[in-house]
């Protein structure tokens, strides 16, 4: 028997601001049926600046109240930053919570790459974690793996997802030096780890010195929340969702369109 469409739960995405984005659309994909809630700690954003354990205790002390009022059947944490530091206090102190995570694409980046040569383009806090090189170490030994931790570019990003300009110059001195020649080989794999990076991944294409696949995560994120949601034969997509959470509690104009684009009111 089906269960009434009030009783399905919704899928909470989060991020520290809106690059999680990226992963809410391919989620919304594979999970027609569910309702979603987007939340962005824009009072907060940027989190790779932070010290590591104000961080945690601010994202610990947010998805207490999140979980509270929203009881989402998932969490998708769209975030490099947070979850790779704050992934494992979370599903400890929610244990009746599944937190899917979201980490550098290290493992299919070091199956897929010919030369050898790969770059992670992420935030400061992503390449300086240990979580990170961790991956490397288990998962890519046998390639040269270059760290690019870039201090602007998710802030260039949610500027640029905005329709600000952003100067081809400022984009290309964050992403030069995911590019490596070495003995012949040219680095032919960039991971994108961060959810910002993706919505500027037609420039980065346009202003790369050679042609390298730029790994996008969020597909492959939507594809394990997709097999943690339970499938409900015949369900009606709710009408009391899909709608975004800013901390600050003040997006800006231009944000509130960005959400209305994607679907989603603002509250």
């Amino acid at each position: 028997m089906t269960a009434p469409t009030h009783e399905l739960k919704p899928v909470l995405v989060f991020d520290s601001g809106i690059g999680g984005l990226t992963v809410l659309r391919e989620a919304r994909v594979l999970m027609p049926e569910r309702g979603f809630i987007y939340v962005a700690d824009d009072a907060g954003f940027p989190y790779g600046g932070w010290e590591e354990q104000a961080l945690k205790e601010r994202v610990i002390g947010l998805f207490g109240r999140l979980l509270e009022e929203h009881d989402p059947e998932v969490c998708i944490i769209a975030c490099n930053t947070a979850f790779t530091l704050v992934g494992a206090d979370l599903r400890a102190a929610f244990p009746q919570m599944t937190f899917v995570g979201t980490v550098p694409a290290i493992k299919p980046a070091a199956e897929r790459t010919r030369s050898g040569l790969v770059s992670v383009l992420a935030t400061p806090g992503t390449v300086k974690r240990a979580y990170t090189r961790d991956l490397i170490q288990s998962f890519a030994q046998q390639c040269h793996v270059r760290l690019v931790g870039s201090e602007n570019l998710a802030r260039m990003a949610e500027a640029y997802i905005r329709g600000d300009v952003v100067s081809d110059e400022a984009v290309l001195s964050e992403i030069d030096q995911c590019f490596v020649e070495k003995e012949g080989r040219k680095t032919d794999i960039v991971v994108l780890a961060c959810t910002h990076y993706p919505f500027m991944a037609n420039l980065f294409r346009r202003l790369a010195p050679w042609p390298v696949d730029w790994l996008d995560p969020a597909e492959a994120i939507a594809r394990r929340a997709r097999t943690l949601v339970p499938q409900i034969a015949d369900a009606v997509h709710p009408d009391n969702f899909d709608f975004a959470v800013f901390t600050s509690g003040n997006p800006d104009f231009a944000t509130r369109r960005l959400m209305q684009g994607f679907g989603l009111s603002t509250r």
